[in-house]
């Protein structure tokens, strides 16, 4: 149990971390306000878990909560315990993907813990969640407003070639793809392997749940099974019945990814309006693993196995590359105006609790 408090609170300095400097580039007042809110409820997180690890685990809790402290985002000697949060956030695509893609894998996590046996876990998470709903919803429609800039340019230039759209200071829908690609894959890794006995303790001894439990009709899984894809290790795919209680991360894996579609299906009808022919898609839940069966398994967006020789090829049409890093944050002009948003996204529909755009969301000296 304690371990489990550990991990979720090491989570949330670390996105803190990861976004530490965004405000010197924010596309608009509007932004930079939801920056600092998401920030502030992530402290706020942490301070929950904290206060769990003094509160009920002794001296063990309070040493592990002092090192929390001692690690560091990206750190080389001491990073933070998952690998998605030691990843740069240095633009604000990244953290539209990041609060869309991982912050959704929070919600996810928070909602397994709320089910947790030890009430104080529980109600902890259940707070949390209020929470979390507003990280998800600045990167949707984060990721929104982009899509919409990238559209109205393209209409402008009545050209969907990815260059023309760069040269006119807005994000091509390629680039968009792979950062989708690049987010989702990473954010898949934090649910943990497909076949966990951590998974099934867990679950056995009442620790920990699945998402909103009380939609199953069996709350033991003990006669259950869930068929698992793995590498046949021949280049190709077979399947395996696991227990249930095994399977855990996988259930918990697979409601994540719905959730996920529903974002990327909207930006797909935004594209269909617009009378465009590319769609979004998430890539295979096989795809750019560092964690589980298919970890270091090389395969294409579509789940392919395919030869390492292939991957280094093609690696850089499916994953951000340096070059297209290097163009995103070329867009990242810090405006501070307010009304005024950053050419390449576009504004908000709504403002926070109505306001409108040119309310002085932030007051800067």
């Amino acid at each position: 149990m304690r371990r489990l408090i550990v991990t979720q609170g090491d989570t949330e300095p670390a996105s803190v971390e990861q976004q530490r400097r965004l405000g010197d580039t924010c596309p608009s007042l509007f932004d930079l306000r939801n920056l600092f809110q998401v920030n502030v409820e992530e402290g706020r997180h942490l301070w929950a878990m904290v206060y769990l690890l003094h509160g009920y685990f002794g001296r063990d809790g309070r040493e592990e909560a002092e090192e929390l402290l001692a690690r560091h985002s990206g750190d080389p000697n001491k990073p933070r315990i998952l690998g998605t949060f030691n990843q740069p956030i240095a633009d604000w695509l990244s953290f539209f993907m990041f609060t869309y893609f991982t912050d959704r894998d929070g919600r996810y996590q928070l909602k397994s813990l709320a089910e947790s046996a030890f009430d104080p876990l529980s109600r902890t998470c259940r707070f949390m969640l209020t929470e979390e709903a507003f990280h998800m919803f600045v990167g949707a429609s984060g990721i929104t407003r982009v899509v919409k800039r990238t559209l109205e340019v393209m209409q402008a230039l009545g050209s969907e070639d990815p260059a023309a759209v760069r040269n006119a200071g807005a994000i091509d829908l390629p680039t968009l793809q792979r950062y989708i690609n690049f987010w989702f894959s990473s954010s898949l890794d934090l649910f943990g392997a497909e076949i966990s006995s951590n998974a099934a303790n867990y679950f056995a001894s009442g620790l920990k749940g699945r998402p909103d439990e009380a939609r199953f009709a069996d709350h033991l899984a003990s006669d259950e099974s869930l068929r698992i894809e793995l590498p046949d290790g021949k280049g190709g795919v077979t399947t395996e019945d696991v227990p249930m209680r095994s399977a855990m991360n996988e259930v918990m894996r697979a409601a994540y990814v719905k959730d996920c579609d529903v974002g990327v299906q909207r930006w797909n009808r935004l594209l269909a309006e617009a009378g465009y022919d590319f769609r979004f898609r998430l890539p295979s839940t096989r795809f750019h693993r560092s964690i589980g069966v298919w970890a270091g398994v090389a395969t294409d967006p579509d789940g392919h196995p395919i030869a390492e020789q292939e991957w280094r090829r093609r690696k850089g049409d499916w994953l951000p590359s340096a070059e297209d890093r290097a163009f995103v944050t070329s867009l990242m002009q810090r405006v501070t105006e307010p009304g005024k948003v950053a050419g390449w996204i576009a504004p908000p529909e709504i403002g926070i609790n109505n306001a409108p755009l040119d309310y002085e969301y932030v007051r800067l000296n």
